[in-house]
């Protein structure tokens, strides 16, 4: 047989010309997601020499440019992606458009030290794109669908407010009943929305940062019987009904309370994007779901005293963060007081000299608008912002629940003496019914008592120990919490940085800022010795921690128990209860079992039930930048889930070192 040698390599230099210049392609598993938190598959094939720094993005609305997606993830995370093939399974939130999906060639060379995120890592380059998916919508194009449902109290005990959003202005409805099957209340929904205009600055107001955010409807369920079971759903019938929630009605003549309370949360997103996002917040709302469903048919709320989303001008970040607290703010009524991550910009109407450094540009553009229009707390609270914004609000109100009574301030605007908020902090606390609500809880953002090195919030601290730590003494406030700094921590009863006996005249104060923000500053060093890391304990802190978590109080008119919950087993590891009589008692053992919710008394707090949910991601911890490209490209892809092994419990009067 005589083979034409000739014809066989002309062949295989055709073959493989024709396998070096096959072009990359990718696909998707579905065309069309039912709701947020479904998983679409993407794959792709045909990339030639695959690189560690090839690179997937997500894009939304389709038509966004390269540089402007919503986040990214790096190819090497399939496990076949060496062969120049692979799949990556993303759960997805309905943002109200269309989603495509575009691969890159990035290589070393390319990496640009001047192209950041939020923690200085450099952003992936968009000069070689590979191949773009098809569109992915959310239903009928995502606009329908109500979602984002989130409850909250009003003035009144005998009604339940509910928010949500959807992609379009038209009429939608809450309709509610004690039965399932019988709905047969209903209330309009009064649709409203914020433009790009409204904000302040970058990146909020740039095609980077900013997308629609939809519309944001907000109605009133009325005339509820005290604690009783409702169920309700919101939608209309031309555009969708939401599934079928329940929660329970405040109780006017309980004597209970309990609260899941914590600051600076966030969340968490299944890519990674222009800012850090929160991998704790999973594990706290997980274990908050846990305590709720234990509850059974008790009342409860959930605090969240500022740093909300952490969007910081991101806008697709509050949608993140609304679908990942749904599962518990659509049970119980979810509240919350502004924080620097909310509103803080260069031209905020009050900077006054001494705190001309701390109010800087926190709110990435935001100037309070998203968290003004998206939550509704009780009261009518509000200040101008000097822009085109609409006016900030939730900055300061109270309600009751059981025996206790909860008032929220602001320590992002004006808190002295002479301003409209002090005269209102001043009148409530005034006028307490104390033979109703025996104890007080005031919660803030940036806390009044800190050991943490945060030497940037110095003057507010002494501006709040000033004007506002009067008012706690003369009024006899019970309890106070911050968030801010991302640590837990508890003092003694306290005023004038000096520990008292008993709460009426000191207040004890807790920083429960420990909820999902990841960043965490060092203790206060000893004053002689700055530079050595040794951090003693001062006596007026009696517990602290860097464990993440959140806390859970319980009420009734003799007793109020605050307790810290860690994230990492769910588990009891500090606790203080207050009595009426003024004592307060102090214990931390470290393995306090979760005690039972559904027998709410003098000595209740929670059952633990099990619980066997994991994170439905693991995201690396942050990337350390290298000074040489090999240290860097090893260390970006090498990133691992941050341990949570070991016991970091500080005991008290010890020192951390």
């Amino acid at each position: 047989m005589i083979v034409n040698f000739s014809f066989v390599l002309l062949l295989f230099i055709s073959v493989f010309v024709s396998s070096a210049n096959a072009k990359a392609t990718i696909s998707i598993s579905i065309r069309a997601l039912n709701r947020s938190g479904d998983s679409v598959v993407i794959q792709w094939s045909g990339v030639d020499s695959p690189s560690n720094l090839d690179w997937l993005g997500l894009y939304s609305p389709p038509e966004s440019p390269n540089d402007h997606f919503i986040g990214y993830k790096f190819l090497n995370e399939s496990s076949t992606w060496k062969s120049g093939f692979g799949s990556i399974s993303l759960p997805l939130t309905n943002l109200r458009s269309n989603y495509t999906f575009r691969i890159f060639r990035w290589s070393e060379s390319e990496i640009d030290m001047k192209h950041q995120d939020h923690d200085q890592n450099p952003l992936p380059g968009t000069k070689h794109l590979l191949a773009e998916s098809e569109q992915l919508s959310f239903g009928s194009g995502g606009v329908g669908m109500p979602e984002q449902i989130h409850l909250s109290f009003t003035d009144k005990v005998n009604t339940m407010r509910v928010m949500f959003v959807a992609g379009d202005g038209e009429e939608r409805f809450v309709r509610y009943g004690e039965e399932k099957d019988l709905l047969g209340n209903s209330a309009a929904a009064r649709g409203m929305r914020y433009e790009r205009e409204h904000m302040c600055d970058s990146p909020a107001n740039s095609t980077v940062g900013w997308r629609d955010p939809g519309w944001i409807y907000d109605t009133v369920m009325k005339n509820l019987n005290n604690g009783v079971r409702y169920y309700y759903q919101v939608g209309s019938e031309s555009k969708g009904w939401s599934e079928i929630r329940s929660f329970i009605a405040r109780d006017l003549y309980s004597e209970e309370t309990v609260a899941f309370m914590f600051g600076d949360m966030g969340c968490a997103t299944p890519y990674t994007t222009f800012i850090r996002t929160q991998d704790e917040s999973i594990a706290t709302v997980k274990w908050i779901l846990r305590d709720i469903e234990a509850l059974g048919d008790k009342p409860a709320f959930i605090s969240h005293i500022g740093d909300i989303s952490y969007a910081r001008g991101y806008s697709w970040v509050w949608d993140e963060f609304f679908a990942q607290i749904e599962p518990i703010a659509s049970k119980v009524a979810y509240h919350v007081c502004i924080g620097n991550h909310e509103y803080d910009f260069p031209a905020q109407p009050w900077k006054p000299d001494w705190a001309a450094t701390t109010y800087g540009t926190d709110g990435g553009g935001e100037c309070g608008v998203p968290y003004s229009l998206k939550f509704n707390m009780p009261g009518n609270s509000s200040e101008p912002t000097g822009t085109k914004a609409p006016p900030t609000r939730n900055l300061y109100y109270s309600y009751d629940m059981g025996s206790v009574h909860f008032l929220y301030i602001s320590t992002e605007t004006n808190f002295v003496k002479g301003g409209s908020q002090y005269e209102f902090i001043k009148r409530d606390l005034e006028t307490v019914n104390r033979e109703k609500t025996p104890f007080v809880v005031v919660q803030g953002h940036r806390p009044m008592y800190t050991t943490s090195n945060e030497v940037r919030d110095t003057m507010i601290r002494q501006k709040m120990v000033e004007h506002l730590e009067p008012l706690f003494v003369d009024n006899n406030v019970t309890l106070a919490l911050w968030g801010h700094v991302h640590r837990y921590e508890r003092f003694c009863p306290i005023s004038n940085n000096t520990c008292g006996k008993q709460w009426p005249g000191s207040p004890v104060h807790l920083v429960i800022g420990m909820a999902g923000q990841d960043w965490q500053p060092i203790w206060q060093p000893r004053p002689n010795h700055p530079d050595v890391p040794i951090f003693p304990q001062p006596e007026q802190s009696m517990y602290r921690t860097g464990e993440f978590g959140y806390t859970r109080l319980v009420a009734n008119k003799e007793k109020l128990t605050v307790s810290f919950v860690g994230n990492h087993d769910g588990e009891v590891h500090d606790t203080v209860e207050m009595l009426a009589s003024g004592e307060v008692i102090s214990g931390s053992k470290e393995s306090t079992k979760v005690p039972n919710l559904k027998a709410v008394s003098a000595s209740a707090t929670l059952m633990r039930k099990s619980e066997s949910n994991t994170l439905w991601y693991v995201k690396g911890a942050g990337l350390m930048v290298a000074g040489v490209v090999l240290g860097f490209i090893i260390g970006f892809f090498t990133r691992g889930k941050k341990s949570s092994s070991g016991n970091r419990w500080i005991p008290v009067k010890n020192e951390e070192t």
